[in-house]
């Protein structure tokens, strides 16, 4: 599926990088007649020239809604799918094919298979967090900010698996009181965080709210006072007025809370060891730089078969719709 970076060091060094990449890039924009979408995780740079921003949710449905002749999707590889899924007839783009995903990468196809096939009655809803594979087998997809209204929204008497995050399914479990039988996967990223730090940097800052997404493991969890998607943590630090807050999440989103309450204090919760863990190496695959070279050169594409993607449209159109 993913070239490896030899192939795609190569792929953006057919030439000399202009020295005004925002220009360039606003320039092929045009030429293109693309939209660049970026996650809250990008680099700053990424997220400064995209034209939107947002978590997974928004990021859907701003490629659903979309007129343009081709996306640029700055984010993960599923991400750049779940585009192509909605747009089949667009030119989609993603800057490092090697963008990939621990979460979606912990959920084999053939794997889930026998463990949907093991469970023949149950409603499989998948976290948007997978590959268009597992979203061909589901029935739903969610994100962190409608899992739990998506899963109230179905007869208790249904039974569920719910993949292929474990923590976001827990959480959806206590906000719901549903039994969901959980897939093991997690992200590497949100695991990395460091109860013990995050209670340090509480007793540090005592006037300091601790807020984490849902995908955090349920000892991070109890000491946040909101939880919530990265779109929900945003505004809520927007509309509360406390003026310091320790983020349990990647830290990328912190450039639009900068931005958006400037007069407001973010401190990162640190991960279990003294390393950069709690970026996500993936998301900073994606550079200026490539962003840049993957419009230039039209490349790397996302493409895949039409019995996938039209089988990954049904559960997302489904999430859409329950979603409004």
């Amino acid at each position: 599926m993913f070239t490896t970076a030899l192939a795609q060091r190569e792929n953006t060094q057919l030439g000399e990088l202009p020295l005004d990449l925002f220009a360039a890039i606003q320039s092929l924009k045009k030429e293109l007649n693309a939209v660049i979408l970026a996650h809250y995780y990008q680099e700053p740079d990424i997220q400064d020239i995209a034209d939107f921003i947002g978590d997974s949710l928004q990021l859907a449905r701003a490629a659903e809604k979309t007129n343009a002749d081709a996306i640029v999707f700055a984010g993960v590889h599923f991400m750049a799918e779940t585009a192509k899924i909605l747009n089949p007839d667009k030119l989609v783009l993603l800057p490092d094919l090697d963008a990939g995903c621990s979460l979606a990468d912990s959920c084999p196809p053939e794997a889930f298979a026998a463990f949907k096939a093991a469970h023949p009655d149950h409603l499989v809803v998948s976290y948007i967090n997978c590959s268009a594979d597992i979203k061909a087998m589901s029935d739903i997809i969610c994100t962190s900010s409608n899992a739990v209204k998506i899963v109230q929204q179905i007869p208790k008497e249904q039974p569920i698996i719910f993949a292929p995050d474990r923590n976001l399914g827990r959480y959806v479990m206590e906000q719901t009181g549903r039994d969901l039988v959980l897939w093991q996967g997690s992200c590497v990223v949100h695991e990395t965080f460091s109860e013990k730090k995050i209670v340090q940097l509480k007793i540090a800052h005592p006037e300091a709210e601790a807020i984490a997404h849902p995908e955090c493991e349920s000892s991070v969890l109890r000491h946040a006072s909101f939880i919530g998607s990265t779109a929900a943590l945003l505004k809520y630090c927007q509309n509360s007025p406390t003026k310091e807050f320790i983020v349990a999440t990647e830290p990328g989103i912190i450039h639009q809370m900068q931005k958006l309450a400037p007069d407001k204090h973010f401190i990162p919760a640190p991960p279990m060891n003294n390393c950069a863990c709690n970026e996500c190496p993936f998301m900073r695959l994606n550079t200026l730089e490539k962003l840049y070279w993957a419009m230039k050169n039209r490349t790397p594409e996302i493409t895949m078969s039409e019995d996938i993607r039209l089988a990954a449209l049904r559960p997302m159109q489904r999430m859409l719709e329950m979603s409004v």
